[in-house]
C-alpha cells in the first residue's frame, strides 16, 4: 500500500496550520500598559484606535515600569506608552540635567540601540509634583519642595503618601532626598494605590502627596503644587514606544499613534484622568469618548 500520498497530505496539512496560526499570532499587536489611570486610559485608547485600522489588539495593562518595559525588550508586548524621563533615568541611567528635547533625542538614540522605536512625544508631560492641602497646618504656607526637605530636617511628621514604586526610583524618592538634602524617614513614608492617597490628603490622614503633574485629582480637590525648585524633576513626555521589527511589519502604526500623540497635552490628559477618579467614568466609555471627540 502506498503511503506517500497520505503523509504529503498529512504534511502539507500541518503545513497549513502553522502558517495560519503564525499569520494570526504575527496579526495581533500586544498593547502594554501600567498600573495606574493615565495608563489605562491611554492603553484603552490605544486598543480602540488600532482595532478600528482592523487589526487584532491584546491589551496587557496593569504592570509595574519595569515588568512592562522587560515585557517590550523580549517581544510580550509590542507597544506602549513611555515617559521620556523614565527612560532616561530608570533604564539608561542617565543623570545629566537635560532639556526636554535632549532627553527625548537622548532615550530615542538609547532605546534605538536595543531595537526600540520613540514615536513623536506628547506635550502632555506627566512628570513627578508634590502637592499638598492648603488648609492643612502641617504643611500651611508651603510653596516649594524645599519648604517641604526643611521641614523634615526641623524633625517635623510630614507623612508622605507615594505609589509602591517611587521611594525605590533614582527619579523619585532617592534621588530628590539627595539633591534636596533630606531624609523623609520610612516611619513618614505611605506607599499606597494614589487614588486611595489623594482621599487620605483630603481627610487629613496624609500631609501631601509624591503625584503626577496630569492627575485629574489636584485640580478636583483644590490641591496645591510645590514648586520643584531645584529642577530635579526630568520632563516625563507622554510617548509611544514600539519594538522595531513590529513597527517594520507594521509602519501604519506610526501615523496612527501619532495622530494621538501629538494632540495629547497636560490639560487633556488632566481631563481624562479627571473624568475616571473623580467622576467615576469608565475607561473604556472615557476611552471612546476621546477618540469620538478626535473624528477617530
Amino acid at each position: 500500500m502506498n503511503f506517500a500520498p497520505k503523509l504529503a497530505k498529512t504534511l502539507l496539512s500541518a503545513a497549513a496550520i502553522a502558517f495560519i496560526t503564525t499569520t494570526a499570532w504575527a496579526a495581533t499587536l500586544t498593547v502594554g500598559g501600567k498600573n495606574f489611570t493615565e495608563q489605562l486610559i491611554i492603553a484603552e485608547i490605544t486598543k480602540q484606535l488600532l482595532e478600528s485600522k482592523g487589526h487584532t489588539v491584546d491589551k496587557k495593562d496593569g504592570m509595574g515600569t519595569k515588568i512592562v518595559r522587560a515585557a517590550l525588550e523580549n517581544g510580550e508586548v509590542d507597544l506602549y506608552w513611555e515617559y521620556t524621563g523614565t527612560s532616561l533615568i530608570t533604564f539608561n541611567k542617565v543623570m545629566e540635567r537635560l532639556s526636554p528635547e535632549e532627553t527625548y533625542s537622548r532615550v530615542k538614540e538609547l532605546d534605538g540601540e536595543k531595537g526600540l522605536v520613540w514615536l513623536a512625544p506628547s506635550a502632555a508631560n506627566n512628570t513627578y509634583a508634590y502637592v499638598i492641602k492648603p488648609d492643612n497646618a502641617k504643611t500651611e504656607g508651603m510653596e516649594t519642595i524645599s519648604d517641604l526637605a526643611k521641614a523634615y530636617n526641623d524633625g517635623k511628621k510630614i507623612l508622605m503618601g507615594t505609589t509602591a514604586e517611587f521611594p525605590k526610583r533614582p527619579d523619585g524618592l532617592i534621588g530628590l532626598e539627595k539633591v534636596y538634602g533630606f531624609e523623609t524617614g520610612r516611619a513618614n513614608v505611605r506607599p499606597m494605590d494614589l487614588g486611595l492617597a489623594y482621599n487620605a490628603l483630603a481627610n487629613g490622614d496624609l500631609d501631601t502627596i509624591a503625584a503626577q503633574a496630569t492627575d485629574g485629582q489636584i485640580a478636583a480637590l483644590g490641591l496645591k503644587v510645590l514648586k520643584d525648585d531645584k529642577g530635579f524633576f526630568p520632563n516625563y513626555a507622554l510617548t509611544p514606544v514600539v519594538r522595531k521589527e513590529v513597527l517594520d511589519a507594521n509602519p501604519d502604526l506610526k501615523e496612527t499613534l501619532e495622530a494621538v500623540s501629538m494632540k495629547l497635552d497636560d490639560a487633556t490628559m488632566q481631563r481624562l484622568n479627571s473624568e475616571v477618579d473623580v467622576e467615576k467614568k469608565t475607561i473604556e466609555a472615557v476611552a471612546a469618548d476621546y477618540l469620538k471627540s478626535l473624528g477617530m
